[in-house]
């Protein structure tokens, strides 16, 4: 009689590939890179034929042309018509940080103090707080900018009348004309001071913390590094020999004359900017605050803390954990917003590099290229940073 071989119970059974879950995954993500290869290059291939019917040429030899247009507003690179489309691109990028920097600072300012304000026990500040929020976070922002631009700037004294801010310098429709700083030899020995001074208060927040931890003392880094920001700076300054004086605005007889001209363009970007992310800053700031467990309070409150010392010292650093994230995206929303300014001829990146530099050079590909590398560059490094903060804030688990 004929003996059949008995199937082993530990051998696996045999599976097809096809019906193999991983050998599947491989194959459909191959056939979509796959894709994504035949659409990009479908599209490089039909700009390059369309450029080239143009009669248009590709490539970045562009950027060496002399723009031969002018720009109102370059405060740090020197510019003038003969200067080269590359120049173009890098005062757009400069006048475009000097918005964002300043907008985020003011923002953040504004955001935190209208936030705290929106949790205030006094009515009139918390009302108060509440209408900013809601009329200013509810109206357009490219509205905003047109109001500030547009009606607030109306009101602004004549060219030739202009309103003297004293060591503020002059205002009048032209802008504002503000103190003009002077270098000489040794100036630079202040930046360096001010930046030793920075790091001084950093190793000596570190090493307080470890004092307060050890001991239970607290040290008062605030008004040491506040000291040190300060002090350093202007004994570099006098050792030096006063290496930076101001060059003050006279009046003319058309209007204000020397100094620093700060442009009515830039004014209005900042205030519309700064006020509408604030009121959405304000909204985080008071979420975070809020997501702080109450108790937190009334055992500052048993300590003996009072509600200024309780949220300085307690809730505000317990609730960054909470607001950082959220208020990342904000930066990086103020920071989009700006190209808002080629609305009102603001001369930022969007405006003269991505509208006209491609109007007079007719390199759309390329240029739209390098503006949105740039904004996509400017977003990662902000959310880098947020994120090495972000990190530092989170609460360590021991």
């Amino acid at each position: 009689m004929a003996v059949t071989d008995m199937p082993n119970e530990n051998e696996k059974p045999k599976v097809r590939l096809l019906n193999d879950p991983k050998f599947r995954s491989i194959i459909f993500q191959a056939l979509l890179v796959a894709f994504l290869v035949w659409l990009v290059w479908g599209m490089v291939s039909n700009a390059a034929f369309n450029l080239q019917k143009a009669g248009i040429a590709s490539g970045f030899d562009f950027l060496g042309i002399a723009a031969g247009f002018g720009l109102n507003f370059s405060p740090f690179l020197e510019y003038n018509s003969d200067s080269t489309f590359l120049d173009v691109y890098w005062v757009g990028l400069q006048n475009t940080l000097v918005l964002a920097v300043i907008g985020i600072f003011f923002a953040t300012i504004i955001g935190f103090l209208v936030g705290v304000a929106r949790l205030s026990n006094n009515w009139v500040i918390n009302k108060m707080a509440y209408v900013y929020v809601e009329v200013l976070r509810n109206i357009p922002l490219l509205l905003q900018i047109f109001i500030w631009y547009k009606g607030v700037g109306a009101f602004l004294p004549a060219k030739r009348n202009p309103a003297d801010l004293g060591i503020f310098g002059q205002l009048n429709a032209a802008g504002l004309f503000a103190p003009k700083p002077v270098y000489s030899d040794g100036a630079g020995m202040i930046p360096l001071a001010l930046l030793a001074a920075i790091l001084i208060t950093f190793f000596i927040s570190g090493w307080a913390k470890k004092r307060q931890i050890a001991t239970g003392e607290r040290f008062p880094v605030f008004w040491t590094g506040l000291g040190l920001i300060i002090g350093l700076p202007l004994l570099a300054y006098f050792i030096f020999g006063q290496p930076i004086s101001a060059e003050y605005p006279t009046v003319g007889n058309f209007g204000p004359k020397g100094g620093m001209q700060v442009i009515p363009e830039l004014i209005a970007l900042i205030l519309a900017l700064s006020l509408y992310t604030a009121a959405f800053i304000a909204e985080v700031v008071r979420a975070g605050i809020l997501a702080v467990n109450r108790g937190q309070t009334e055992a500052s409150y048993a300590l003996g803390l009072r509600p200024g010392q309780t949220l300085r010292l307690n809730i505000i650093p317990q609730a960054m954990r909470v607001i950082i994230p959220p208020l990342t995206s904000q930066y990086l929303n103020l920071t989009k917003n700006s190209s808002l300014a080629v609305a009102i001829a603001y001369p930022d990146l969007t405006a003269i590099f991505a509208g006209t530099a491609l109007n007079q050079t007719g390199q759309a590909v390329e240029i739209l290229l390098m503006t949105m590398l740039t904004y996509l560059a400017i977003s990662l490094i902000t959310s880098m940073f947020m994120n090495w903060y972000n990190s530092k804030m989170s609460l360590v688990e021991r």
